[in-house]
């Protein structure tokens, strides 16, 4: 018996031991499928609970946006409201959408009476004007608008006054949809084509742009031209359809061939002929013509030689192209040189001979035209040496102080542009005390702007010191300098930190120079110590409490150069000087703070600005960088 029972037990110990052993094995895999951890559940409510309350927060702006007696305030506002509020809730995002539009057709038209106001004072003052053009509110609401609902867009675009320009030397009856100036809707849809290019939807700025994209203008082949820079072969069939149509289009003319020659061989860069006159615009300091396909090369040279080579109109019968004789003479023989090197020979005879039988039919101020503007990206620009030289000839030359000054003022403004001290110099030089004066400003102001964007740290700082600058650009340039050492040399950054907001503090406390100042002091202590960021903008909060006229935003630096019959102005756009990337980023920091300190704002602009930058960094977090 007892080793029975000894059995017995020994058996039940065995069982239990393999069926423990069992219960092991199986929970196993239920190791993978727990439940989150409490930390990770925890952090996800509280990501939930702050985006409902960012909604909330927008959501009660809104109803102080429609309010708002600033058109250009209440159209940004409730579009950026809609555009951040999107994802969470279309419906409410599109009404507010719509009373965007409306108020920005308001300030838009507010807008163009200013400004026209402006460009009468300017003129009477001085016989000339420089300005800086207010921001277009309808285009800005189409950007967003775009981004979201294409349909409503496209609604916008037909509500635009559809407003024509007159080609000169063409009847006023005729629209010519390949060569005049384009409506304002389709200036308006390449404009919000290309920024969504910009941000890399590529789809959307196709769709958006292809209506517009049937017709041969500066902003379409621009387009074209941006596109190919991020997909070639997407611009390059667009291309081809858009010449095979010009071909056959009946009112193709010379002009129409000029602005297609730039998709080419003059990216960027385009030029059109009325008579002997000719029209240039160009973005970007250089041009690089594209490297294409033969068959895309062959493609253009067939169809500008079908457009060339049309008849004259006969003795007696009206020219309705836009350039006309002297025009298109031009054209051909500016493009010439291209047909040369690449087309058939029996293609740049026919060429020739034609124009040859134009010359005995142009205006002799035409023929006698070789200069560097019509030869403009076909031949390469003059070194800035030889064209400095010219310059120095022709003052030797002149007779009157008024032209000598006038002379010395293009070479230092041309001086100042390659960053060349010698600029500073050269503008001492102008007679007249008061021109000398503001010359000199404008130059440094030039140079210091050139050493910026080149990264030299050095030369901008030795203008901050020995220079003619504002506050507020010796403020920035600093921080900016800051920034660029803030790896190699804290402590020295730091100094320039104290010493911007020395220099800001200068400013009077009216001016809203002063916000956007400690604002760029704020932006750069988020990289070098983000201990002091929060009472850096806690200052800044405070001083734009106190300034007239600060919205903080469109921030930039603006320099004038006023003179009778010569004005000049540049804007440098500075994103520092705005509140959206500050408290964009303070609110991923602490997120009740950041509200706490936009409250603190008294003005309704501001606040707002603070407020959805804020939202938008909790309802979209990857999104606002690209905002």
């Amino acid at each position: 018996m007892k080793h029975i029972g000894l059995a017995l037990t020994l058996l039940i110990s065995a069982t239990v031991g393999t069926a423990q052993i069992t219960d092991t094995k199986q929970a196993q895999p239920s190791k993978t499928a727990s439940p989150k951890p409490r930390s990770s559940t925890n952090n996800d409510l509280e990501v939930k609970e702050r985006q409902t309350r960012a909604r909330s927060l927008l959501m009660s702006l809104s109803t102080d946006a429609r309010t708002f007696r600033d058109q250009t305030l209440r159209a940004r506002s409730l579009a950026r409201i809609a555009d951040a509020l999107w994802q969470v809730d279309a419906e409410q995002a599109r009404l507010l959408f719509r009373k965007s539009w409306e108020a920005a057709e308001v300030a838009d038209q507010e807008s163009e009476k200013k400004l026209q106001e402006e460009i009468n004072n300017q003129k009477a003052r001085t016989g000339a004007f420089a300005i800086t053009l207010p921001p277009n509110v309808r285009r800005e609401v189409l950007k967003l608008t775009a981004r979201h609902d294409r349909a409503m867009a496209e609604d916008f675009l037909a509500k635009l006054v559809t407003t024509k320009v007159d080609t000169p030397n063409s009847p006023t009856n005729r629209r010519d949809p390949l060569s005049d100036r384009p409506d304002e809707a389709t200036t308006q849809r390449l404009a919000v084509a290309t920024e969504l290019l910009e941000a890399d939807n590529i789809e959307r700025a196709l769709q958006f742009a292809a209506p517009a994209l049937a017709l041969v203008t500066p902003g379409s082949i621009d387009f074209l031209s941006d596109l190919r820079e991020k997909n070639s072969t997407l611009a390059d069939s667009t291309y081809v359809a858009l010449l095979n149509s010009s071909m056959n289009h009946p009112q193709s003319d010379a002009n129409t061939v000029s602005l297609l020659a730039s998709y080419i061989f003059t990216p960027h860069m385009f030029m059109t002929f009325s008579g002997a006159g000719a029209s240039i615009s160009q973005k970007g300091s250089t041009i690089i013509p594209v490297t294409v396909t033969p068959e895309l090369r062959a493609t253009f040279f067939q169809s500008a030689a079908t457009i060339l080579l049309r008849p004259l109109p006969s003795p007696g019968q009206l020219d309705q192209s836009s350039s006309g004789v002297d025009g298109k003479y031009l054209v051909m023989k500016r493009l010439l040189p291209f047909f040369e090197q690449s087309a058939p020979p029996e293609m740049v005879e026919s060429l020739r001979g034609h124009l040859n039988a134009l010359n005995a039919l142009i205006s002799d101020n035409a023929r006698r035209r070789e200069d560097d503007w019509i030869n403009r990206g076909i031949k390469p620009e003059k070194p800035p040496a030889e064209r400095e030289q010219e310059l120095l000839d022709r003052i030797d030359r002149v007779k009157t102080s008024a032209e000598r000054d006038a002379l010395y003022l293009q070479l230092a403004f041309m001086l100042s542009r390659q960053g060349d001290v010698r600029a500073h110099d050269i503008a001492s030089k102008v007679e007249n005390p008061e021109t000398r004066k503001r010359a000199q400003a404008f130059v440094d102001s030039s140079l210091a702007n050139y050493f910026i964007d080149k990264k030299l740290s050095d030369a901008a700082l030795d203008l901050v010191h020995k220079g003619d600058l504002t506050r507020i650009h010796k403020a920035w340039i600093l921080t900016e300098c800051a920034k660029l050492i803030a790896e190699t040399d804290t402590t020295k950054a730091l100094e320039f930190i104290d010493e911007a907001t020395d220099e800001a503090r200068r400013i009077e406390p009216s001016d809203s120079a002063l916000p956007r100042a400690l604002i760029a002091v704020a932006n750069a202590l988020k990289v070098l110590d983000r201990t002091r960021v929060w009472d850096a903008t806690f200052d800044a909060v405070k001083a734009a409490n106190s300034a007239e006229g600060f919205t903080g935003e469109d921030g930039q630096l603006i320099f004038r150069f006023q003179s009778r019959g010569q004005n000049s102005i540049s804007n440098k756009p500075v994103a520092a000087f705005d509140l959206e990337p500050i408290f964009r980023d303070l609110a991923m920091l602490d997120y009740d703070r950041a509200v706490e300190l936009a409250r603190g704002f008294q003005a309704e602009g501001p606040r707002a600005i603070a407020t959805i930058a804020i939202a938008r960094a909790v309802l979209s977090p990857k999104n606002t960088a690209s905002q």
